[in-house]
């Protein structure tokens, strides 16, 4: 069970790691656009509008990375904060679902609680 562990850590923290990412382009995207539509107003509201999504994809995926550096050092904490995680995984489908799915399965086993004591 321990190599499952470390996989749901390192997906934990690659999947956090790539909505950071997808965040990212989304602030790059919605501030640049209003430069290219020449107009003030809309540069202003985007710029806004980006700064807004950027800081809230950045609080919801910090959990996930959190939680997979806590697995790595199997602190029980990481293991329920991981839990959590995964649950508000589950609603992002395709890949948040299977992240989800496996990190629950793994992190309810007897053998994998036995290693969180």
């Amino acid at each position: 069970m321990e190599k499952h562990i470390n996989i749901v850590a390192a997906l934990q923290i690659g999947y956090s790691i790539f909505g950071i990412i997808i965040g990212l382009l989304v602030f790059t995207i919605l501030y640049f656009v209003g430069d290219i539509a020449n107009d003030n107003e809309a540069q202003y509201i985007l710029a806004i509008v980006a700064k807004i999504i950027v800081v809230f994809v950045v609080l919801i995926s910090l959990p996930g990375i959190i939680a997979g550096i806590g697995l790595f050092k199997r602190k029980e904490w990481a293991r329920i904060l991981t839990l959590i995680v995964s649950v508000l995984n589950l609603f992002s489908i395709p890949f948040g679902t299977a992240v989800g799915v496996y990190s629950i399965w793994t992190l309810v086993q007897p053998e994998t609680m036995e290693q969180f004591k």
